[in-house]
């Protein structure tokens, strides 16, 4: 009798070392950090070139479209050349992104150009980080989430999160110090600043760590047919694998069929799709308002280049109460993604009220904390409900449509909030409460019961 072929089986992934979710971490840091850094200086960079308040919101609209577009052919990419590969390609986008946008603003400042041209300019510069920048996001969030059980995912990815959180600390507290009087730098000063700190980033990361390219590429993308393909057995599960001695996972046999890919409104992503969607808007108009809310309020509309400092402790109030909510509440209370998404979308509300009422910087810091904790909520449950409603050979494509969801959120959101906000403060707030309990509404109808999301499957 012939001996029959066992099936190949499939290693359980061991924990992310802590080395490399530190390097993982530092990654994502650098690039909050220094996108937060710009969002405090940019309110004043656009006073002090005389443009509308629109237009420098208008401005992210292009780099918003390019990510959304991007996001998922990179994604896809990392399935195929590893999530190293696309860690670098999205740093590298972010340094040059950074840098010239740096420079044009720069010469706009500096009366080199006009400000029509700077804003142009910066638009296309900005750009680069949407078309290439959003490669890095994807491919973390899919390393990690392959190597994670499933019990374990939501404080997982929450972790990742977190490092946006703590780099919009880092960022508007550093913006003012990065304001330099040499050079005629000014308030471009965070955009090298930050160009810097990236490349150093993307040293660190060529460096310590392990290349994980596929080591059968030839065998198609690593994805997982989806459970409407009608197949009846299983999915299989696959695992990242890295190509050094230290493996934190083993490779597993990939389907040789052509596999159906995912889309954003599948059965099983729509809820979760949805209400990130609409929660992404309402949060996204937030973030726009913000520092022209703080110059109107305060009075600095005359004075432009005070207005950085300000500016930067409301983001980073909100930044410290995205880190409670990642750092503290998730983990504490153990919440699943479908109660730290309901939980967080009605404290969002509550802050987004109170930050309308605000007059002064106490209260705007207040307000905006409060409605920071609740999207600090609310982001990584509806990304970790995202990763859990896929099987483990999906997480690229998952993590692609969670950035793409992400990106849409930025496209027009900011620019309709901030013209909102100019014609009447509560017609702008107004939107983004109703958008708050849109969320709440639809989600405690239609998302999973976390038991059931964060059972292992058999």
């Amino acid at each position: 009798m012939a001996d029959v072929e066992p099936l190949p089986s499939v290693t359980a992934p061991r924990p992310v070392s802590r080395g490399r979710m530190a390097l993982l971490f530092t990654v994502m840091l650098v690039t909050a950090a220094g996108n937060t850094a710009m969002q405090s200086v940019m309110p004043s960079i656009g006073t002090a070139l005389d443009v509308d308040d629109v237009w420098i919101s208008l401005a992210y609209s292009w780099s918003a479209l390019l990510w959304v577009v991007c996001a998922p052919i990179w994604a896809d990419r990392s399935d195929r050349r590893g999530r190293k590969a696309m860690m670098a390609l999205g740093l590298t986008g972010f340094i040059v992104s950074m840098a010239l946008c740096g420079l044009v603003l720069w010469a706009g400042l500096s009366g080199w150009i006009t400000a029509f041209w700077a804003l142009i300019a910066f638009a296309a510069a900005r750009s680069l980080y949407g078309g290439f920048g959003s490669a890095a996001p994807p491919a973390v969030q899919a390393y990690v989430a392959a190597r994670t059980p499933r019990a374990e995912r939501t404080q997982a990815l929450s972790l990742i999160a977190s490092s946006f959180g703590l780099g919009t600390v880092i960022g508007p507290a550093l913006a003012p110090l990065m304001v330099l009087p040499f050079l005629g730098l000014g308030l471009t000063g965070p955009f090298i600043c930050f160009a810097v700190l990236g490349l150093a980033a993307l040293i660190l990361l060529r460096l310590r760590l392990p290349n994980d390219e596929p080591q059968f590429p030839a065998r198609g993308r690593a994805y997982d047919a989806p459970y409407a393909n009608g197949s009846g057995g299983a999915p299989h599960e696959h695992y990242d694998h890295d190509d050094d001695d230290d493996q934190e996972s083993g490779p597993a046999a990939l389907p040789d069929a052509p596999v159906k890919r995912l889309r954003w409104f599948e059965p099983r992503l729509r809820p979760w799709v949805i209400s990130g969607l609409i929660g992404g808007h309402a949060q996204a108009m937030v973030l726009g308002i913000s520092g022209f809310l703080v110059l109107d309020r305060l009075g600095l509309r005359d004075s432009p280049a005070e207005g950085a400092g300000p500016v930067g402790i409301v983001l980073m109030s909100g930044a410290i109460a995205t880190l409670l909510a990642q750092w503290g509440l998730i983990p504490r209370f153990d919440l699943g993604p479908r109660a730290a998404t309901l939980s967080g979308i009605l404290v969002a509300a509550a802050g987004v009220a109170l930050l309308g009422a605000a007059g002064d910087l106490h209260m705007i810091a207040l307000g905006y904390a409060i409605a920071s904790l609740g999207f600090g909520l609310f982001r990584p449950g509806t990304t970790a409900g995202t990763s859990l409603a896929v099987s483990r050979a999906e997480q690229g494509q998952a993590s692609g449509i969670v950035a793409s969801v992400a990106g849409a959120s930025f496209i027009y959101a900011p620019a309709l909030g901030v013209w909102l906000y100019n014609v009447s403060d509560w017609l702008g707030f107004g939107l983004i409460i109703a958008l708050c309990l849109i969320v709440a509404l639809v989600g405690a109808r239609t998302l999973q019961l976390d038991s059931k999301l964060t059972r292992e499957s058999a």
